[in-house]
């Protein structure tokens, strides 16, 4: 694709980076074909393709965004679809992120929308505040009927019917391996899911530390900065991120770390992408550094070589995170893990497709999610599971709201698998302790 920036343009880097993308493109519509908004809407505007034109003009012609931009930008899902088909290598990520801070800096929204952004900003990293708009959720969800916005509708819907008690797990501390050392890690606690499903990073800490990992809680790291980076608050999203920086880094020179292990693969994508956030700030070498050792859950476990189970007789729905298998390219290892664990593994048509969930897109965008949603459940529940895997808080809540099959995270199955609790929701409210 042909660019048109003047040498002023391209002396900002998110400037230059973005005409580097752009002029990757070769305009062949590969993209359209997995994208989901475009496989819902039928507009050109709503796929990748024209989400690019879109940004390409605003960014050129240096002017204000405008509504008929951001309608179609807020509409994408950045579920990354479409930079594993296309053929180009064209880095779309990097290009719709500038547009959305761009949009941030320079569109007015409505009043009340500017509100609910900042709110959402301002609470869901922070998991404290989290808990406390989940119980104020439960308690308005009587009058959901009299909400006039679906988006506030959506929020009330969020709340889970129970929300866990702290686990002090998550707080700063080191975690002995079981057995001699095989690595040394820090494990992402990571801030909504602290607040949702707390049974996560106790199952992961049990399973690293059963496996053979030194599991370090670092003092300062909180929220990887994924969802206010996505809503193109660059400013809110680099100081946590910066945070996190400097926990692992501090680690990282003191006892040492092999690896930044991430189990919700949303932040996985933000964390790995953290030395292209930081590259032009004081903090570049150790955001690199980071981004080098920052790992999946299902990554680590395979260096750990998970031992071969005898089959446990459960068929387990493997749903593929988006962040997960386009954002992080990770396609096989959670599923073979599970087999290797005993479980039956199957896979819904259309595996590629987003699920709707995409961080604060279920609510801000709850009638198309809602679309996604049905349409992902079903392809599941067509397998007839026993149980739903994924690997990403979000994609879990999403999909939990919409079917009756138990929905847990894959390090759950092979926490039990492995000697731990069974999960929670195949058993009830049996608190998992670790041991």
């Amino acid at each position: 694709m042909q660019t048109t920036f003047t040498p002023d343009q391209l002396r900002d880097p998110a400037t230059a980076r973005s005409n580097e993308v752009l002029r990757t493109c070769v305009h062949c519509g590969f993209c359209t074909a997995t994208c989901p908004t475009y496989a819902i809407l039928g507009d050109e505007l709503d796929s990748p393709r024209g989400r690019i034109y879109l940004i390409k003009d605003m960014l050129e012609k240096g002017r204000p965004a405008d509504e008929k931009t951001v309608t179609h930008i807020d509409r994408c899902l950045s579920c990354l679809a479409c930079m594993t088909t296309c053929p180009s290598g064209v880095h779309y990520m990097h290009l719709v992120d500038h547009a959305r801070e761009y949009i941030e800096q320079t569109y007015k929204r409505p009043l009340f929308e500017r509100l609910l952004r900042g709110t959402l900003a301002k609470i869901l990293p922070y998991p404290t505040r989290f808990r406390a708009a989940l119980v104020a959720a439960r308690l308005g969800r009587p009058f959901r009927a009299l909400m006039p916005d679906p988006r506030l509708r959506a929020m009330l819907d969020m709340a889970p019917k129970r929300i866990p008690p702290v686990s002090r797990n998550d707080d700063p501390q080191v975690f002995a391996p079981e057995g001699p050392r095989k690595m040394r890690v820090a494990l992402m606690t990571g801030c909504a899911q602290r607040a949702l499903n707390t049974d996560i990073n106790d199952a992961t800490i049990r399973l690293l530390r059963r496996l053979g990992a030194e599991v370090v809680i670092a003092e300062g790291q909180g929220c990887c900065g994924a969802l206010t980076h996505h809503m193109g608050k660059s400013a809110e999203s680099h100081a946590t991120a910066a945070r996190n920086i400097r926990a692992w880094w501090q680690e990282m020179q003191g006892g040492g770390l092999d690896a930044v292990v991430i189990n919700t693969s949303g932040c996985g994508t933000t964390v790995k992408d953290y030395g292209h956030m930081f590259r032009n700030e004081p903090l570049a070498e150790q955001a690199q550094a980071v981004s080098k050792i920052a790992m999946d859950i299902s990554e680590v476990l395979m260096k750990l070589d998970v031992p071969k189970a005898e089959s446990q007789g459960l068929k387990v729905a493997y749903h593929a995170a988006c962040s997960l298998q386009h954002g992080q390219q990770i396609k096989t290892y959670p599923k073979d893990l599970l087999k290797r664990a005993g479980f039956e593994v199957v896979e819904p048509k259309d595996a590629h497709l987003c699920c709707g969930s995409a961080g604060t897109y279920n609510l801000m965008q709850p009638e198309i999610s809602g679309q996604l949603k049905a349409r992902k459940v079903a392809t599941l529940e067509a397998k007839s599971p026993d149980v739903i895997a994924a690997g990403n808080i979000g994609c879990m809540m999403q999909i939990g709201s919409g079917t009756g099959t138990p929905v847990v995270h894959t390090v759950e199955l092979l926490d039990w698998a492995t000697g731990g609790p069974k999960p929670r929701a195949l058993c009830g409210d049996a608190v998992p302790v670790l041991t």
